[in-house]
């Protein structure tokens, strides 16, 4: 584990393990970086894996109410300043918008990026009125059937697995734990916004990582930032969806592997 301090004085916290050129990780929803630890476990023998406990899923830290995306954008401030080199960022879901953000936001500390299928704004809001309906479930103590409006209206998720998720609320009390967080989550997309403007500055290698069969929007949101930003590449996970992480680690890390080579080669 490797520790730093953000500048409003909260701590940020990291798994740290293997070595060679550095990688943030940075999870998505109703997660503390364990979703990337298959990942890991395949890149650390030659690079330096870094998964960072996001602050809007740290329970110690939004106890009070939810973080905002600048508050977790200075939580990988710090941890980036304490590896002291340009490192390679890697985000999943939400986590990648919060990788498109700290690249806009620093891209001087990073040396290029993987970012899976992040839902970032790219019209109408991403949670909106579907956000509210959850909201309003969780407010009356349903956060089964808060997490179910979330995956089947918002994350777009086939309703049987939707109706897995509020099922197993009762049965896990730390996905009951975590379910404000994940609405808090969306709701931090929805303040962003639209920012293809300021994605579109983003001049470092990008790959632009989907599944064959993830929701419709996913890739239709990589297309948006296909587009506009000037340094990409698509890659497409055959017979995968949004959880290649845990059920396709070594395509993911053969992805992210790949990029973190090239980007250490010396220019020809």
């Amino acid at each position: 584990m490797i520790t730093a301090t953000a500048l409003d004085g909260t701590s940020v916290r990291a798994h740290d393990e293997g070595q060679g050129p550095a990688i943030l990780l940075l999870h998505g929803g109703m997660d503390d970086g364990a979703s990337w630890k298959l990942v890991t476990r395949r890149l650390s023998p030659r690079f330096r894996t870094l998964r960072l406990h996001r602050r809007q899923y740290r329970l110690d830290l939004t106890a009070g109410g939810r973080c905002t995306m600048a508050e977790e954008v200075e939580h990988v401030r710090a941890l980036v300043k304490l590896v002291g080199e340009p490192t390679l960022i890697v985000g999943h879901s939400s986590g990648a918008v919060l990788a498109l953000e700290t690249l806009a936001a620093m891209p001087e500390a990073f040396a290029g990026a993987v970012l899976y299928e992040p839902p970032c704004v790219i019209g109408p809001p991403l949670g909106g009125k579907a956000l509210a309906r959850a909201q309003a479930a969780m407010d009356a103590a349903k956060p089964g059937r808060a997490l179910a409006i979330f995956m089947r209206d918002i994350v777009q998720a086939p309703a049987s697995a939707a109706w897995m998720s509020a099922a197993a609320i009762p049965l896990f009390p730390r996905m009951r734990r975590l379910a404000q967080h994940q609405l808090d989550d969306c709701a931090t997309i929805d303040e962003v916004g639209l920012r293809l403007d300021v994605y579109a500055r983003i001049d470092l290698p990008v790959v632009l990582l989907g599944g064959e069969r993830s929701p419709a929007h996913l890739g239709e949101r990589l297309d948006a930032l296909e587009r506009v930003m000037p340094n990409t590449e698509r890659v497409r996970l055959r017979r995968q969806g949004h959880a290649a992480t845990s059920l396709a680690p070594a395509k993911v890390a053969e992805v992210i592997a790949t990029l973190g080579d090239k980007l250490r080669k010396p220019p020809q």
